[in-house]
């Protein structure tokens, strides 16, 4: 098939809807299926490139998240969407409603993903706790985008439950966006940075609804913050506010951005993973650390699909309570014998989100929207691939 993948940024990204992205393209080519790019930047054989739009007084905000818009340009996504067999908008924002609005003129099958929670937009100016203000957003991304679509990709049953709550009417696919397989249980040695201490690690964008200043909190408070080096592995809008405030720990917070390979590296090594935040869809940081071995303490909270990868009681604090928070961290840690035997466990429990059953799980919903459109669906061989049947 001929698959257009429509979001905003692409190239040289480092947020995780981009880094999904980058996955899904892959795996999709891996099948045999002919994939291309609709994103802002350049230009190439596999992409339409689209030029960057900017916000005015919030420029600085959206480059510090990772992100860029593109701009629309309707010869251009004409040209992009005619040449698809079927269309994954997996942003939505002016690129993505072009696509759709395109794509419904001309009978393309098109899905829509729900990858941005309007949380995540407000909490980057201080409002992410406004309740009127985000289910209005919620209300308006509805009418400005998803009711376009027939299916709408959720990554987790969280968000299906909420786009339900605010009359979301398409059918709502729960599809994980998948943990790749380099990410599987392995320990190594520490490495001299790190030897002698408790590795605590948290992988996500340094932003305001992650809550490090939560964590950070949680190990002052921690009886073993002596021997507690904690690692928050990511960039973003408040790292400079972080890093002050992580610098007064006995072993000073160390922050950096990690390619994959790096970051494997450092979950191998590390004795704890810990996720503060309270606004996620689907946390794929968290799912890989757990996949690589490492047992988590996760928020509570209502607002996240993080808490569905806790095991039990053990895993879980009290949204926002830096108090709570150490005393389970301080439990897994006097109870080294249980949280090594857990550590199987939940590695095996990761297994259930596993890429590859996820792609064919993406590629049935292509299908669906293909057959909805009157269009001639692949042979199972040429769906999945051959290799895959």
């Amino acid at each position: 098939m001929k698959i257009l993948i429509v979001l905003e940024s692409y190239d040289g990204a480092s947020n995780g809807n981009t880094i999904s992205a980058r996955t899904l393209a892959d795996r999709l080519k891996a099948r045999g299926h002919e994939v291309r790019i609709a994103a802002a930047g350049e230009s190439r054989e596999d992409k339409w490139g689209f030029g960057e739009f900017h916000l005015p007084f919030f420029d600085h905000l959206v480059q510090a998240q990772g992100f860029t818009f593109g701009r629309p340009d309707k010869r251009k996504m004409e040209e992009a969407v005619l040449w698809a067999d079927v269309i994954h908008v997996m942003m939505p924002f002016p690129l993505g409603k072009q696509a759709v609005i395109l794509a419904k003129k001309h009978n393309v099958p098109c899905t829509g993903a729900f990858h941005i929670q309007p949380e995540n937009i407000w909490f980057s100016v201080g409002l992410g706790d406004c309740m009127p203000l985000i289910n209005f957003t919620y209300w308006f991304a509805k009418r400005y985008i998803f009711r376009h679509f027939s299916i709408i990709h959720c990554p987790s049953r969280m968000i299906a439950n909420m786009l339900g709550e605010h009359h979301y009417k398409a059918e709502k696919r729960v599809i994980s966006n998948g943990i790749p397989p380099m990410f599987h249980y392995n320990k190594i040695e520490k490495s001299s940075e790190f030897a002698g201490n408790i590795l605590i690690v948290m992988t996500a964008r340094l932003s305001r609804e992650k809550k490090q200043n939560v964590l950070i909190e949680a190990i002052r408070k921690s009886r073993y913050s002596e021997k507690i080096q904690l690692v928050l592995a990511g960039k973003g809008p408040m790292k400079e506010e972080y890093e002050k405030e992580g610098s007064s720990l006995p072993n000073p917070v160390i922050m950096k951005f990690l390619p994959r390979e790096e970051l494997l590296k450092l979950l191998w090594q590390a004795d704890l993973y810990a996720h503060s935040s309270d606004i996620d869809i689907e946390p794929i940081s968290c799912m890989e650390a757990i996949a690589s071995g490492l047992v988590p303490v996760i928020s509570d909270s209502k607002r996240s699909g993080a808490p569905q990868f806790a095991l039990d009681e053990r895993s879980l604090f009290k949204s926002g309570d830096s108090a709570d928070f150490a005393r389970k961290i301080d439990w897994w840690i006097e109870h080294e014998d249980e949280r090594k035997r857990m550590e199987h466990v939940y590695a095996e429990e990761a297994k259930k989100y596993a890429l590859e059953p996820c792609i064919n799980q993406m590629l049935d919903m292509f299908a669906d929207d293909m057959r909805r459109c009157g269009r001639k669906v692949p042979e199972p061989s040429e769906l999945y691939g051959r290799d895959s049947v």
